[in-house]
């Protein structure tokens, strides 16, 4: 039997056909979180689907499974299968006895589930609040409440109107996205049109009836309340870069008393941020999105105290004496004692006819986990054989009808994960085009037609497509370092070691010490991540360090 009560809250659902179990559950949940969600329950696998049917048909939302492993006629597994067709953003617990332990491991691969329980969970104070507090947030995070927050205005194949799209979910602001090609089927579409009268597009609605018109990022970043000047201009050390490698360094150092500020050109989190799914970070048995885990950073990060500027570039890097000038994009400068770089790379463009006229409006670098709801029912294709296009290919293929990966090379084992080849090869929608190349892209005001060239047929077919994106290579983008920090041929930034030519150190060094590990050709300037030459291009080597670089730092600032 299925009970529930409300409408306007989002919903638990749990799952089990011991009476005792069930009813343990509820009153625990409803305890603790009856003031937010609904806590409904069901009975048997068959009674919940058909409950999450109904759920379906009303557009309600369900924020949590809780579901027993061993039941009748179908299992917590089999149960979760079905149910991650109808609600894939709900969290997913399973409640299994000591010896269903391997099963419980088995099933966060065969079923996504996020977490699973031993029972009894007794105190639920100790074993079962802190697991369900830890998912809701995470929940909560990408949750956009129906006519709630920030509403977005505009054409989908609008370059602007992406890129708005973009970064506000870079940035962790819910917001509602209004195609204007809806308008016709759509009242919420209508009215904010009507409201809008003969304003601009893509424009930016407020809760509070205000509204921007084509707005820049500066303008949204101060409208939203992000920070683009920092409270003073002197800092211990400036980190420049919020990815993985930035933001580590930026907890390692503040929780160790510099005063530290980090400078981040679009949003903290960089190119991880963008991951829809890691599964292989420590800590993460069910995997965290590059979302989640940027969200958290940055929360550790401002506990802190870090002062975190972004989105705001670093255009120069200055010398005198003892202190260090960061000239940032407003003409003006931080200055400090130390310097981390930890700016990461960049997409390298792809320079084929058709790609730089519709990127934006179909052809896109890089993917966040929003736009893959764009892409439902649509064929999607993706450039690229490394592990950030096969976490792209998982995430595209909830919703696209069919994800095409076009690969240069004969196999994905060289530049992929084992695990995330495994998963892509279960997958049905998903098909690899090996030696293959996107070679032009058609288009007259968005993509409509790729021609693929096939490497072992010398073929070049033109076939449909509305979304490419793009996963090749990595550009260092440090030309903003030109005649002050010494770089290799590609732009990485050499460190330590591999300063030194034919033993020698470069002539610039002033100190009779050799550099140190991490240290660039200027003294008190590190560089940390995937901008270093030789870094492993990997989310927790980033994280590695940029967390050790901080005791050079405080080494360096001793000899001060």
């Amino acid at each position: 039997m299925y009970s529930g009560v409300e409408v306007s809250k989002p919903a638990f659902l749990i799952v089990d056909d011991d009476p005792e179990v069930l009813r343990a559950v509820e009153r625990d949940l409803r305890k603790r979180y009856a003031d937010r969600y609904r806590i409904l329950r069901a009975d048997s696998g068959k009674t919940a689907l058909d409950a999450l049917i109904e759920l379906e048909k009303r557009a309600d939302t369900v924020a949590l499974f809780v579901v027993d492993q061993r039941m009748p006629e179908m299992t917590g597994v089999e149960f979760l299968a079905q149910a991650i067709r109808l609600f894939p953003d709900a969290k997913r617990t399973l409640l299994t006895a000591y010896a269903d332990t391997d099963a419980a491991i088995r099933a966060i691969n065969d079923a996504k589930i996020h977490h699973y329980l031993l029972k009894p969970w007794d105190p639920p104070e100790q074993n079962l609040y802190p697991v369900l507090d830890d998912l809701l947030e995470d929940w909560q995070a990408g949750y956009r409440p129906p006519l709630a927050g920030l509403r977005v205005l505009g054409e989908r194949w609008s370059p602007r109107s992406y890129e708005l799209r973009e970064f506000l979910a870079r940035h962790q602001v819910p917001f509602r996205w209004l195609d204007v090609e809806k308008a016709e089927r759509d009242t919420e579409v209508q009215s904010a049109l009507r409201t809008l009268g003969d304003a601009r597009l893509p424009a930016v609605l407020f809760p509070e009836g205000t509204h921007l018109m084509e707005p820049s990022n500066s303008e949204l970043a101060e409208r939203i309340g992000l920070r683009l000047r920092p409270d003073t201009n002197f800092f211990d050390v400036v980190i420049v870069g919020g990815g993985p490698a930035g933001l580590a360094a930026a907890v390692y150092a503040a929780s160790e008393g510099l005063k530290t500020v980090m400078v981040e050109r679009e949003a903290p989190g960089g190119q991880a941020g963008l991951s829809s799914r890691i599964e292989n970070y420590l800590g993460f048995p069910s995997g965290i999105s590059g979302s989640d885990l940027a969200r958290r950073a940055v929360m550790q990060a401002r506990r802190f105290g870090v002062e975190i500027l972004s989105p705001q570039v670093a255009t120069g890097l200055r010398v005198e004496g003892p202190y260090r000038h960061v000239k940032i994009a407003d003409g003006s400068e931080i200055a400090c004692h130390a310097v981390l770089l930890a700016t990461g790379v960049e997409w390298r463009k792809l320079n084929v006819p058709g790609i730089d006229r519709l990127q934006g409006a179909g052809v896109y670098y890089g993917a966040g986990s929003t736009e893959a709801m764009t892409c439902q029912d649509e064929d999607v294709y993706i450039i690229g054989g490394a592990n950030s296009a096969g976490q792209a290919a998982m995430n595209f293929s909830r919703y696209a009808r069919r994800v095409v990966m076009v690969v240069r090379g004969g196999s994905l084992a060289s530049t992929m994960s084992r695990y995330l080849i495994d998963e892509i090869e279960k997958t049905e929608n998903i098909a690899v085009e090996f030696e293959s190349s996107v070679v032009e892209a058609h288009g007259e005001n968005r993509l409509e037609s790729i021609s693929v060239h096939c490497g072992a047929s010398g073929d070049v077919s033109q076939v449909p497509a509305s979304s490419l994106f793009i996963f090749i290579g990595a550009l260092p983008g440090t030309e903003w370092l030109d005649g002050v920090v010494e770089r290799d041929e590609k732009g990485f930034i050499l460190s330590g070691s591999e300063l030194k030519r034919n033993g020698k150190l470069p002539s610039g060094w002033p100190l009779k010490r050799d550099p140190g590990l991490l240290e660039t050709s200027v003294p008190g300037v590190f560089a940390v991540g995937d901008v270093r030459r030789g870094s492993v291009k990997r989310v927790a080597s980033g994280v590695g360090e940029g967390s050790i670089a901080i005791q050079f730092v405080h080494n360096y600032l001793a000899e001060l």
